[in-house]
Parts: C-alpha cells; structure tokens; sequence
C-alpha cells in the first residue's frame, strides 16, 4: 500500500522516484525525516552506550540532536530554495553549480555516498540484535542463522525498488508511532519495577565508578568529569554539524513541497529529541534491573540491552510490538539511506564522470539499480564481519562526512572560499581523520578504529576526532582562499542567483523551465 501512495504517472526520473515529486508537505516531512535520523541503530546504539560506559558515549547524543535544528534552520532553506529552482538533487549537485568544479563536486559526492554505506550495514545489525534476542535465526548452518536478514533484504530492496522514497515516506508514520508508544509506555511502567528512579540512577552511578578490567580506569562515566568536557562538547557539537551533510538527511529534506516547510520542521522535530533523552534513560534502567544482555553465541553484547529489558519485563504481545517498532525501525532509514546513496552515484558520478548524455529515465534507472547493489553490499557487509567492524566503519563515516560542511554550507551564503581551498581543505581533514581514527586501539579487542575520541593537539585534552580534522580543514581553507584570491586565481563560474537562495514552491523547479539567458542555457537570465 505505501508503494502506491502519491504515486506519478512515471518514477523515470530522479524528482520522482529519489525525492518524491518534492511535494511532501509538513507531516509526511516530520514523519520522514524523524524516520530518517533517529534510526534503529539510534534507539539500540545509544541506550547501549548508557548501559556500557554511560554519559560521555551515550547521553551526547540528546544535546547534539537539540543544537543541530537552529543550525538547519539557518542553511537548510536556502540549499531548498537553489535546489529547486535549478533541479538539484545532492549537495553535489550545488557544489558543482556553485562553482562549476567537478573535481570538487566529486569530493563531496564520494564522501557522502561512502559515508553512508556503513550506516546502511548498521541498520541491519538493528534487526539481527531483535533477532537475537527473540532467538530467531539461532540455527547452527548460515541458512537458518541469516534467513531473517535476507527476508528483511528482500522487502527492503523491493518496495524501494518499485517506489522510490515514497513507501518509507509512508511507513515512517507506522515506525514512528510505534517508537513513541513502545518508550513512553516503557519509562512509565519500567521505573516502578526496578524501585524507582532514585534506584536507577544510583545503580549506574555505582557501574560506572567500578574498574573495568580490560583498561583499569572506571568503566564509564555517570556524568562527564575531570578532562571528559572536551570530549563531551565535542562530539555533541561535531555530531549536529555532521548530520544534514549525510545524503539521507539532504535527500528527506529535499522531498519536502517549501522552504518553510524545512524551517516548521526545524522547529517541531526537537519532539524526537525529548523520547531520544527518555530512551537514553532506559539504559540506566537496565542497569538497575540487572538485565544480562548475551547474544547466540553466549558472549556479553550491550547492543541487545534493550531488547532484552523488554524481554524480561514486558508480556510477549508488548515486547513483540516493541521488537517490530525496531526492525521497522531499521527498514525506513536503510530505504532512505540506499536512495541517496543511489541518487548521488547516478547523478555525481554515472552523469558528471561517465555518461555525460544520460537521460533522466537512464538516470533514474541507474539509481534504481545502484540502490539494489548498496542494499547487497551491506547485507554482506554484516553477514562477513562482525558487528564492531561495522560500528567503527560508521564512525569513521561520521569524520568523514563532516569534512564537506565547508564546501556545502559556507557556499551557500558566500564565494570568498576559493574552490582550490576548499579542495585542499577536505583531503587535509580527510586524511587527518583517518589516520587518527586508525591510531585508536579497542583496548578490550586490539581492533584499530577502536574509537572516535583522540587527543586534541595543543589541548592535551580528548576531543572528537572529526572535529579537529574539521578544525584543520578550516585553517587551510582559509589560508589558501586568502592567497588564492589575493593572486586573483579564477574560482569558476557560478551558474546560481542571489535570489535562488530564497525561492520558494511557486518558482519554477529547474532551470530548463526559467526564462534563460541565450548565451548561456544554463544559467537564468537576470529579472
């Protein structure tokens, strides 16, 4: 039923079938958007990082989802307004416009598009921690072990497939309802069975005061203490600037019918950000219920502390509620997840780099496929590696992702950036990033990209990674912009308008359909 809401005449073309028409209003926006950004992996990730090491892991995540809205608000009408009167789809797309440079614009797709993958793969880990717990797929051949996931698989890549952004636009209220059922219930019935929440917060107070063996410092913090503020701000900080450079995030955000529906949902989807912080809370609660979170094979895994809390405590009926509000959960933003990443890759990449004719209908097609092929990739991504490959892997991605903000946001309020520093600026913070994420050994597996967390130089203090690299990233930028543009070196041409940054439903969509300067096609004609 969601793969026939609103459908077009005709999903040939990435407006259609990757965005949707863009005609989504405020609800379906909001419902789509939180289905988006506060995925599976969110609700089993974060109270899991609560549960094992506490505040500075797992709390962050509630101011750093109420810092990101005032920022959005700010940018994320004007990149609506020049996407649509000039029929963008990606940032890239608007970098590639902004400053008609396709090495750059190719920087910015690859990272959006490799950033993703793993976050796609996470997903999935969402699902099998519901698995597990409700010890299905238990079997000891990998047919019965991993049949749950293909089926999952299969229905994922089939209404994406035939529906483009629709379907998850739909059952994203059906996911969404379900969240906020399952939590409120759980942090008012939960507290009164484990002794209420002086209990509960005295619990993890004690967990984490006590010494992990594997490292010999406490297990983790209550709240952040001596030398754990850096990393606190931080990664909340870094984490709000990071978020709308995902292509999922700017693909929903897109899809939506007005500017001012983008600026509504700036201001209403804090509501996600109060049953986030609730959430949070529930790995506490575990703590005080003693709840023992081991997967099939018998080792200790925190990721599965919630489904677990609600195995225990909840009748089968609620907590098979609960479980499906995950796994569904998980289907809608790896929808999300895989079209953008297809999006990206059909037009950044197939177009700009090896089919310069493409048509739309070639362009949607080759979308519909690449969504196909991310889909199968993570699948295989988490049926071969183990579950920390693919949590590192996507906070690596989240380094990563941070490192195009300049080229994105910036340029839509200004040129002084040169596109040559802007450039140099991201492999600096690219290269920077990765590095000092490898450096970060897992001091209980050995494992490389143990963390996201590393010494911020000249501090002495821990901070987030990506926000140093960012730092770096910037002081480049800015001093190769200021020498580039003192030289007078050309910063390409900009096939965008000031008044495009502010164009809203009633203007025309794409520059074909403006009334066009002669000598230049692709460029709107003065008003």
């Amino acid at each position: 039923m969601a793969a026939r809401f609103k459908r077009a005449e005709s999903l040939d073309s990435l407006d259609e079938w990757g965005l949707g028409g863009r005609k989504f209003g405020t609800w379906i926006t909001w419902f789509l958007l939180g289905g988006d950004l506060y995925t599976a992996y969110t609700f089993v990730a974060v109270p899991a990082a609560m549960f094992a090491t506490g505040a500075v892991a797992g709390f962050f995540a509630v101011p750093y989802t109420i810092v990101l809205y005032p920022i959005i608000f700010l940018f994320m009408a004007r990149l609506w307004s020049v996407s649509h009167r000039h029929g963008y789809v990606t940032t890239a797309d608007f970098v590639r416009g902004r400053y008609d440079d396709r090495t750059l614009s190719l920087a910015v797709a690859v990272t959006g598009f490799v950033a993703t993958m793993p976050y796609i793969a996470l997903q999935l880990v969402g699902i099998q921690a519901v698995l597990e717990v409700a010890g299905i797929g238990g079997g000891d051949n990998w047919v019965a072990k991993d049949a749950p996931l293909f089926v999952a698989f299969a229905v994922l890549a089939a209404y994406t497939y035939t529906s483009g952004l629709r379907a998850p636009a739909v059952i994203a209220f059906v996911k969404d309802i379900l969240i906020y059922i399952v939590i409120i219930v759980a942090v008012i019935y939960l507290p009164s069975q484990v002794g209420g929440w002086g209990e509960i917060f005295g619990a993890a107070k004690e967990k984490m005061a006590t010494t992990n063996e594997a490292t010999g410092a406490p297990t983790g913090s209550f709240i952040p203490g001596v030398g754990q503020g850096w990393a606190y701000a931080t990664l909340g900080l870094g984490s709000a600037l990071a978020l709308f450079m995902y292509p999922h995030s700017v693909t929903a955000s897109l899809s939506s019918s007005s500017r001012n529906t983008i600026r509504r949902n700036a201001a209403i989807l804090p509501a996600y950000s109060f049953v986030l912080g609730l959430l949070a809370l529930l790995g506490w609660v575990a703590i005080a219920a003693g709840t023992k979170p081991v997967g099939l094979d018998g080792n200790p895994n925190p990721q599965l502390v919630i489904p677990q809390l609600f195995e225990d405590f909840f009748p089968d009926w609620f907590a098979g509620v609960a479980f499906a509000a995950i796994a569904i959960g998980a289907l809608v933003p790896a929808a999300i997840m895989s079209i953008a990443a297809a999006n990206t890759f059909s037009r950044n990449i197939y177009k700009e780099w090896l089919k310069k004719d493409a048509t739309p209908k070639q362009e949607a097609q080759v979308s519909k496929i690449v969504s196909l092929l991310v889909k199968a990739f993570a699948l295989v991504f988490v049926l071969t590696l183990d579950k920390s490959n693919a949590i590192n892997f996507q906070l690596l991605g989240g380094i990563w992702i941070l490192q195009i903000f300049p080229a994105v946001v910036f340029s839509l309020f200004t040129r002084w950036f040169h596109r040559w520093g802007l450039l140099a600026g991201w492999a600096v913070g690219m290269v920077y990033g990765t590095i000092e994420a490898y450096q970060v050994v897992n001091p209980a597996t050995g494992k490389h990209f143990g963390g996201s967390l590393g010494e911020i130089p000249g501090l002495g203090e821990m901070g987030y990674i990506a926000m140093t690299a960012f730092a770096l990233n910037l002081v480049v930028t800015v001093v190769l912009s200021l020498v580039l543009n003192a030289a007078k070196v050309g910063n390409g041409r900009d096939r965008t308008e000031p008044g495009d940054y502010y164009a809203d439903a009633d203007d025309p969509r794409v520059a074909a359909d403006l009334d066009v300067d002669p000598a230049d096609p692709e460029r709107p004609a003065p008003a």
